[in-house]
């Protein structure tokens, strides 16, 4: 890879990692209005994943707003991130906002259960999981469009058109 397309790449992820936030805050206002709607309380999980791998050993008891948020951008940062790449390099559009949907969920449940404090999305109530796959949709769709309107897909290669 060159220096140029390089440094475009690194520009492109930043671009999405802003875009990220957007979506992450967005996801964040959908998911208060619906816990408004449904009485489905807070998820502390999070929180208690991001001290867990900053050494801590937080119990179930722990309810902390500010690392659940921490977690909550800095999730939605990183994986934004891939999509301002993709956004440049010409992967977009609804196939896009599906992949990248399963990517949050994966990177979600990764580190949640890695860390021991998430149980497997399947051993879940049927609800719990509609919620959580239609909030990080959401998350992926407005970080798609805010990428996609934000980079042109300029890097997009005409190499490889095949699968081999």
């Amino acid at each position: 890879m060159t220096e140029k397309r390089a440094a475009r790449i690194a520009r492109a992820a930043g671009t999405g990692a802003v875009a990220g936030l957007v979506g992450a805050g967005l996801m964040l206002v959908g998911e208060k209005a619906e816990q408004a709607i449904t009485g489905r309380p807070n998820s502390y999980v999070p929180a208690r994943a991001l001290l867990t791998m900053l050494g801590r050993r937080p119990g179930d008891d722990v309810r902390s707003d500010g690392w659940n948020h921490l977690m909550h951008f800095g999730t939605g940062a990183t994986v934004g991130a891939v999509r301002g790449i993709w956004a440049a390099t010409g992967i977009r559009g609804a196939h896009a906002t599906v992949w990248h949907t399963i990517i949050r969920l994966g990177v979600d449940q990764t580190v949640e259960n890695a860390t021991g404090v998430g149980a497997p999305p399947t051993t879940w109530p049927a609800g719990e999981q509609v919620v959580d796959v239609l909030h990080k949709a959401v998350y992926s769709a407005i970080t798609g469009v805010v990428a996609e309107r934000a980079l042109p897909p300029t890097l997009r290669s005409r190499r490889g058109r095949t699968s081999h």
